[in-house]
């Protein structure tokens, strides 16, 4: 099998040796050339490369690669950014690594095919720095780009996305929609269950308990908080 793995940190580099001594071929990539040449003798290739350029990476063999592998973990924005490029090129498999449940839904907003936790029981949860009403959740991409799971503003109830016109008057993207409902179990205890809708539709009605989940600058995220 053919791999191509995208971060060379612990996890990463761990995962191509595996598979490289396993027979497999595998592409080890990451910006860092110390570590490509750290591991150039114990992976099958390796390559200093940005991962988030799409000239760049659409030089790979994405259509021979039997599986992608998006390992980088600290910098969110680059594991989103690089995921969703490597989605975009429809590659056959593509695996993602999760740092937190945010994080998390928003790999699944994307599509990708399996989410791994490699530090699930050690990991501290990425610390918030946006403490607005109304804010379920968040992790900054950047000093200046965030993503946030936010409450639907009551004057959007009803009104599907393209209708709520976020995009044309905050220059927010809605990447998906979290619908909160209750569920009984057949003991008729009753639970609250919440669902990810997937990649948002313009065509999305949003409900007034259900949760966006936004991508733009913080200062757009403010301005639609204010504006509650």
């Amino acid at each position: 099998m053919k791999y191509i793995i995208v971060g060379l940190g612990s996890f990463g580099a761990s995962l191509a040796i595996k598979l490289t001594e396993q027979g497999n071929e595998v592409i080890g990539i990451d910006t860092n050339m110390n570590k490509v040449d750290n591991y150039k003798g114990r992976i099958s290739h390796t390559i200093c490369m940005d991962a988030t350029d799409e000239f760049t990476v659409s030089g790979l063999p994405l259509k021979n690669t039997d599986m992608v592998v998006v390992a980088i973990g600290e910098d969110k924005g680059a594991n989103v950014m690089t995921t969703a490029l490597f989605k975009n090129f429809q590659v056959k498999r593509l695996i993602s690594r999760a740092i937190d449940g945010l994080h998390e839904k928003v790999l699944h907003a994307i599509g990708v095919d399996e989410i791994v936790h490699p530090e699930e029981e050690s990991a501290e949860r990425w610390a918030k720095k946006l403490c607005f009403k109304d804010v379920v959740d968040s992790f900054e991409l950047n000093d200046d780009y965030s993503i946030v799971e936010i409450n639907v503003p009551k004057r959007y109830n009803g009104k599907s996305i393209r209708e709520s016109k976020i995009r044309e008057q905050y220059n927010l993207l809605v990447l998906t929609t979290i619908v909160n409902s209750e569920e009984k179990s057949i003991v008729g205890k009753t639970r609250n269950v919440t669902k990810v809708k997937g990649v948002a539709s313009p065509n999305n009605i949003l409900n007034k308990d259900d949760i966006l989940v936004v991508y733009g600058a913080n200062k757009d995220i403010k301005k639609i908080l204010k504006n509650d």
